[in-house]
């Protein structure tokens, strides 16, 4: 027999991806989607104003949000305001929008604005207004959480020391209303002018949180007095929110819930690995998860629960990471997070939020505002740093989660419309609860005869299986889709999401084992491979003779089939069927698809691969890159005329189909020279105590145990070409602080994530060299840590060691006008 150079390869790939269970029996993976998909139902959620000033319109019926009445699904993502320095928010909600990111949340945090009775700070790094107009400049909308609780890893919850020490609070005692009602007026005229209604960008407002206390004038009572005194402020809004999670109480139909989900607790007070967290588990009963941190137990059946059939699944806080507490000092991978979006896609979801998306710092005052045992709170948390492990750090670093976010967010924008109208369907087999690892985890969401699958191999810090020789049967009311054609081993630790019956311009892919990632403008069409996946692409028989795939292997046999794919830059096929306008299918791969930024550049929207910090500003692609020089991005459609930019600008690379854009900046090298300045003491003996009964944080009199280092930083004024210098900390030890003289400037727990701090964050007149201090960590301190974390003491009783001290430059390219 004589071998085509396509059907040598697509035989090789099906042989390299074969694994022990190659010559095993087959495995169909089946699920029925053939009952007809419910129709929306409308008129029972109250909204605000929700026509905008140029005629625009915001919906909501019991599956999902509408756009001008169209089907859509947003992603959401937390940034506190008042924990950034102002200076960036310009440059940092760019990030988030080219980051995905279409809402912006932030709590509206009560003692950041009024730290004493009746004087509101509403300037600088609190300044409200200008926060939301930069966020509008940049396409965002805009959802405020206005407490007057909040919660937020804050000092009493975000109330005022003065409220606290004078008044009962989160019910309707008039006193405690009176000073609610001031303060959200003075939110109301913040946002006066930039409200929906007004054509602004504030589309919602978040009333109360975790809110599940019942009894006379709580409860829903309470939350409908809230929502009152909000609406009478001037907060007219088109949604009102409630968090829907620990059994929260609220007037239905008032306002609508929204769920969350963390891949661990480190609210919690077991110092060994949690079970599996219900996160990885698809959900065909429940919107809500477990345990979510809420500092209150509640006594009734929460109203999320009977509303179900009435509100869509709308999420506001699926961890995009996790905060280092005390006891519990968890640190997430990218994958621990990325693994949730198809679980929760795939169990309904119609509102991606995320908290945090971006880390921060808190204010520091006459006292420190974080939550902490010392002041009643149920938690202790550094007492400034918030950095949360979040996707974009409290310095706007770019972390690897976002890269392995992003992908989500663009299968979203592009397609969110498509997917948000789709009813869950559950598979003829399923996991008996979250620690069942048995059957694979899977779900699909239908209309019709279009759908989506999702998949889920990931269980943080629990081996999944490889699952061998797989395939999926979908019932739909046109007849069964069953993919792939050829049986495939899925990966341990695969997730994604794959199209089936999906529209391309006219011309229907049967299936494809790539996630869509977005449509450009010029007929492209870009999916992502996952990684050790063979791609195959399905058409109908309309696409006979349409099909030009280069180098892959097309079979017209049974309608279309295009496999033998290599996943590149240049892995391209087209369709050019007579009467059709020809597409092209783009297939990235895995690594590929993760450094992938979309947005405007030069007048079109552009796909951009970059291993530098992408996003886009005012039509211009700025490249930001830790620690390295030389700059590169790939982009496609390729420019017209080779682009202005801040630098000399190497342009006239290929790579594939992309035009190559590099630039090497000059180096610069910051100095640090670290000095010992006393060694540790003795540290003491971790207590227990608190609310949790669990250990707690350090007395302040404890840190005299610390030991100490000077930090000499050679002076380095900022350049063009240099955007920010990172104090980067590689240490070992419990708790470690980071003063400009005798003022605490960053604190951090040690948790196996390296420690970074801007120096731009310091005060223009220092007062010296910086002091560095680590309080010993004791080998018999009950606190968690990531097994992979925790150190080796080698005998010792505790530890308090500084490895290195650098300074990361942050180098910058702009490119565009």
């Amino acid at each position: 027999m004589t071998f085509t150079r396509p059907t040598l390869l697509r035989t090789a790939l099906l042989l390299a991806f074969a694994g022990p269970g190659m010559a095993g029996a087959e495995q169909l993976l089946n699920v029925d989607a053939s009952a007809p998909a419910p129709e929306p139902r409308t008129g029972y959620i109250k909204l605000g104003t929700a026509t905008s000033k140029g005629g625009h319109t915001l919906g909501i019926n019991n599956q999902y949000l509408t756009r001008d009445g169209k089907p859509w699904l947003p992603v959401m993502g937390e940034f506190h305001y008042s924990r950034s320095p102002a200076a960036g928010w310009d440059a940092e909600l760019a990030k988030m929008k080219s980051a995905g990111i279409d809402i912006v949340a932030s709590y509206v945090i009560w003692s950041h604005h009024e730290a004493s009775e009746g004087h509101f700070d509403w300037s600088g790094n609190r300044d409200l207004r200008r926060f939301v107009q930069l966020a509008q400049k940049h396409g965002l909308e805009v959802v405020v959480r206005v407490g007057p609780w909040s919660h937020a890893e804050v000092r009493y919850g975000g109330f005022p020391d003065w409220v606290v020490d004078a008044m009962p609070t989160r019910g309707n005692d008039p006193t405690y209303l009176h000073y609610v009602a001031r303060f959200y007026r003075e939110i109301g005229r913040q946002l006066d002018g930039l409200l929906y209604k007004q054509g602004g960008p504030v589309i919602g407002a978040q009333i109360e949180n975790e809110y599940n206390l019942a009894g006379p004038g709580r409860g829903a009572e309470h939350i409908r007095t809230l929502k009152g005194l909000a609406v009478k402020a001037g907060i007219d809004v088109p949604y009102y929110t409630v968090t829907g999670w620990d059994q929260t109480l609220y007037p239905s139909g008032e306002v609508t819930p929204v769920f969350g989900g963390y891949p661990d607790e480190p609210w919690a007070t077991s110092t060994k690995e949690l079970p599996p967290k219900e996160t990885y588990a698809f959900r065909f009963d429940t919107r809500v998860s477990g345990d979510l941190g809420a500092q209150t137990r509640a006594s009734h059946q929460g109203t999320a629960e009977t509303d179900m059939d009435k509100t869509p699944f709308l999420g506001a806080e699926y961890g995009a990471g996790l905060p280092a507490m005390y006891r519990r000092r968890t640190l997430v991978s990218s994958d621990d997070i990325a693994a949730m979006l198809p679980v929760q896609l795939g169990s309904g979801v119609n509102l991606m939020g995320y908290y945090m998306f971006h880390g921060g710092r808190n204010p520091v005052g006459g006292t420190t505002l974080e939550e902490s045992t010392k002041s009643g709170g149920y938690n202790d948390v550094p007492a400034i740093n918030y950095d949360f492990n979040a996707p974009l750090g409290p310095d706007g670093q770019q972390r690897p989660v976002l890269a392995a976010l992003r992908p989500f967010h663009w299968f979203l924008h592009d397609f969110g419309a498509r997917l948000a109208p789709m009813t869950v369907r559950r598979p003829d087999v399923v996991p008996k609860d979250p620690a069942d690892l048995g059957p694979p985890r899977w779900s699909v969401r239908s209309r019709g005869d279009a759908a989506f699958l999702f998949y889920d191999g990931h269980i943080r810090q629990y081996p999944t299986p490889a699952r061998t020789q797989v395939r999926f049967g979908i019932k739909l009311p046109g007849g069964t889709v069953t993919l792939p054609r050829h049986p495939v081993d899925l990966p341990a630790g695969a997730y994604f999401a794959w199209p089936v019956n999906f529209d391309m311009d006219g011309q229907r892919l049967t299936y494809a084992t790539a996630q869509p990632l977005a449509k450009l403008d010029n007929g492209t069409w870009v999916f992502a491979a996952q990684d050790g996946v063979p791609v195959e692409f399905a058409f109908g028989a309309r696409a006979r003779g349409c099909v030009r795939a280069g180098h892959a292997h097309v079979d017209e046999a049974d309608g279309v089939l295009v496999d033998g794919i290599e996943p590149g830059l240049d892995a391209a096929f087209t369709l050019r069927c007579p009467g059709q306008a020809p597409l092209t299918v783009l297939v990235l791969s895995q690594a590929q698809a993760r450094q992938a930024a979309l947005g405007t550049f030069q007048g079109r929207r552009r796909l951009v691969l970059s291993d530098a910090q992408a996003y886009f500003d005012s039509g211009r692609l700025v490249l930001r890159s830790a620690g390295q020089p030389h700059v590169r991005a790939a982009v496609y459609p390729p420019l017209p005329v080779s682009p202005a930019a801040s630098t000399a600008l190497k342009t006239d690379g290929r790579d594939g189909l992309f035009q190559v854009l590099e630039a090497t900046l000059p180096a610069r090298d910051v100095a640090v020279a670290v000095k010992p300045l006393r060694p540790a003491g003795t540290a003491w003996p971790v207590r227990i105590g608190g609310n949790a009964r669990a250990a707690v944080a350090p007395y302040p009199e404890a840190f005299g145990a610390s030991a100490a280092w000077q930090l000499d930083v050679a002076a380095a004024g900022r350049s063009k070409d240099v955007d920010s210098l990172l104090l980067d900390i590689d240490f070992t030890g419990d708790v470690a602080r980071l003063f400009d003289g005798t003022r605490m400037v960053d604190d951090w727990y040690y948790n196996g994530q390296r420690w970074q701090f801007d120096l731009a964050n310091l005060p223009a007149q220092r007062q010296g060299p910086l002091t560095l201090t680590v309080l010993p960590l004791r080998a018999d301190a009950p606190i968690y840590l990531p097994r992979e974390h925790r150190p080796d003491f080698g005998g010792k009783p505790q530890l308090a060691e500084v490895h290195a001290v650098k300074v990361v430059p942050v180098y910058r390219v702009e490119i565009g006008k």
